[in-house]
This record gives C-alpha cells, sequence and structure tokens, in this order.
C-alpha cells in the first residue's frame, strides 16, 4: 500500500534538529587533503568528514549542499540521514534519529528531500546480516519518506512489506524512481513524486537498483546481475528471501526511462556499481574492484555511454566509491576510506574536476 505525499506529517520527531548539530569539531569541516599526482582529474580535494561510518553524499541542485548518511560514536549507533554545506559545516539531522536510513535524494526545488527508513518498523537498528552465507548486504525493511532539509514536515510515502529504497528524482521532479522487494525480487520500479502511479520498470530475475536519472530526465542508469544459470538463480534466489543479496557480480546498465531499451554498459568483472551520470549525458562514472574482482579494492572510472573509452579516475589501495558529479560538473563528490583514523572508516570528500583531455605525462 502506498501512502501519497498530501498524508498527515508524523509527529515527535521532525524538526527536533532543524538547528545546526553540536557536533565535536573533528567531525566535519572541510580540510585540504594531499592530491595524488596518479589521480589528475581530482584537484584541490577537501574532506568533509573526520570520523565513523559517512557515504552516499548527493548535491542538492543548486550545489550548495550535500544530504548524506552518517553513524558517529556517541551521536548515532547506526545510519541516520544528515544535511550539510559543501564545505562540510552547518550540519542538521533530517531523520528522526531511530531505525536506520539510506539513500538521501534532493527534489529539483531544493525544498524538499526524500531518504529512506527502517525507524516504523522497529526505534532500534536492525540486526546485522548473517556473513556466514559470505559477503551480502543486508535487504532491510526500509520505507521513503519526504521530509524538508531541517527535518521539518516529515511523510511516509510508501507502506509495502520489505525493501523500499534507493531512491532518487527525475531533473523535472515528476517521478521517483527506487528499489523494491515488493512482488518478491529486486526491482526498480517508478512512481509519480505523490507516491502515486508505481509501476515496474525491470522484471528479469536478478538484483536491478541503484537508479539515477541522465540529466535530461530520458535515461536511468542503474546496477544489476542477473543470474546465469538455474543453480546460481536458486543461491540469488534463497539470499532475498532471508533479505539479504550478495553484491560480488555487477555491471553498469543504461535503461530508457520507460523502462525500455536496456543495455548493458560495462562487461568488465567484478562489482560494478553506484553509476552516476556526467552533466553532459554521454558518460558514466561508477565504483568498481575490475582491477583486482576479488577484492574489497574499489576505484572510481568513467566510461562513455556505449561502454566505451574505460577509464580509471582513482588509484587508491581501499575503498573509493558513490560518485557525484556537482550540477555544473566542476565538482565530485565521493566517499572513501582514504585518510581514515582507523580501518574502514568512511569519510566524504569533494574535489575540483578536471575535464578535456590530459596531458600524456598525466595518464
Amino acid at each position: 500500500m502506498l501512502v501519497v505525499a498530501c498524508s498527515a506529517p508524523e509527529t515527535g520527531h521532525a524538526g527536533a534538529d532543524a538547528a545546526p548539530l553540536a557536533l565535536p569539531d573533528s567531525i566535519t569541516g572541510a580540510r585540504p587533503f594531499p592530491a595524488d599526482p596518479a589521480e589528475p582529474r581530482l584537484v584541490n580535494v577537501r574532506q568533509l568528514t573526520h570520523g565513523g561510518q559517512n557515504a552516499e553524499a548527493y548535491f542538492s541542485p543548486d550545489g550548495r549542499q550535500l544530504i548524506f548518511q552518517a553513524s558517529w560514536e556517541g551521536v548515532s549507533t547506526c545510519d541516520q540521514m544528515y544535511v550539510m554545506d559543501v564545505d562540510g559545516g552547518n550540519v542538521r539531522r533530517v531523520s528522526t534519529g531511530e531505525g536506520k536510513t539510506t539513500c538521501g535524494f534532493f527534489f529539483p526545488s531544493g525544498q524538499r528531500v526524500l531518504f529512506s527508513s527502517t525507524h516504523a518498523q522497529a526505534p532500534g537498528c536492525p540486526a546485522p546480516p548473517d556473513y556466514s552465507r559470505g559477503y551480502v548486504w543486508p535487504i532491510d525493511d526500509y520505507d521513503i519518506y519526504f521530509a524538508d532539509p531541517d527535518g521539518s514536515n516529515l511523510v511516509r510515502v510508501t507502506d509495502s512489506p520489505g525493501y523500499d529504497a534507493e531512491a532518487t528524482l527525475s531533473p523535472d521532479g515528476r517521478t521517483i524512481v527506487f528499489t523494491s522487494t515488493r512482488d518478491g525480487d529486486l526491482d526498480i520500479y517508478a512512481m509519480d513524486a505523490d507516491g502515486s502511479n508505481v509501476r515496474r520498470l525491470t522484471d528479469e530475475p536478478g538484483y536491478d537498483g541503484g537508479p539515477f536519472f541522465s540529466p535530461d530526465g530520458t535515461k536511468i542508469v542503474y546496477r544489476a546481475h542477473h543470474p546465469a544459470d538455474a543453480a546460481e538463480l536458486a543461491d540469488y534466489q534463497a539470499l532475498v528471501a532471508a533479505n539479504l543479496v550478495r553484491p560480488s557480480t555487477l555491471s553498469v546498465w543504461v535503461m530508457d526511462a520507460d523502462g525500455s531499451n536496456k543495455r548493458r554498459v560495462t562487461t568488465t568483472p567484478g562489482a560494478n556499481f553506484a553509476p552516476f551520470f556526467h552533466p553532459d549525458g554521454r558518460r558514466i562514472i561508477f565504483s568498481s574492484n575490475l582491477h583486482e574482482p576479488a577484492g574489497r579494492n574499489f576505484d572510481l572510472y568513467m566510461i562513455d555511454i556505449d561502454g566505451n573509452n574505460l577509464e580509471r579516475i582513482t588509484q587508491y589501495g581501499d575503498f573509493d566509491g558513490f560518485p557525484m558529479f556537482s550540477p555544473d560538473g566542476r565538482h565530485l563528490v565521493f566517499a572513501s576510506n582514504r585518510g581514515g583514523k582507523v580501518p574502514g572508516e568512511t569519510n566524504v570528500f569533494i574535489a575540483d574536476w578536471v575535464d578535456g583531455p590530459l596531458a600524456p605525462t598525466s595518464r
């Protein structure tokens, strides 16, 4: 069942942190980060968060703010949703402080945001996944919410059992795309911006998710893996039944906004995920371990929409992921383990983007 956006806002949580949070100075605030000569497309790199787990930072339409998810010791036990200025300041919580959140995104107006949260199911953090089945991602019981960027006027948009998350908006603000298990598989759906008119865009068995629109709104880029044989399909379906998915093999795909004309962009091994369009609409940036498919070293890559001209962007020896260009294409925000005080710490970074041909000595 869907609850459209004109439903009554939730009370008791929203707006509690409309003022900037009183966070230790050590947690946020832009600080210069040493440039890597092997990463010539990234200059003036700044680290915006400092400690804990911070990821999936996405720009506001005017490029002045970021919405991101984070968990910090002493602040929240599991991920909550926050908005901050692009200099890492003026941090305020958007979510309720209960449950676990993921996948925040701004409306084109900049006056509303959406994100997914588990807080309606339970106020605590969901149980961690069962890693005895290998490296898996949990498929927690999320629903999609709208709120103002200060956390006020919170509205629940979906009320479907299972996973409703990975939601983003079309450039005109009329369509939301998201990933859901509502029909028993991990598929991509679209709905109108008021939560109505839900339609399924993918239906091939396997994981289809992480959708983002192209700048002109005519295409959707996403990650997918469709099992190749009966044994692999059975393993995938058993994991989904246990609210898990194994993300070790993923490819970047593109389809038209109505779900037609699906085509695979990457044919490289490993996990190719978190794709996002360059503002020119002709290139896609994504994260991959294609250079070490069995490992956890992910870097950022760029590829043309037709699958040509693959270019490695980052060279760091651990995780780089969740890239997004600013609307004007001048900046790139991403999450990385670089600079962490402890192994596995993930922070948000922003850099000026160098487009166009590079000098031969810089390649």
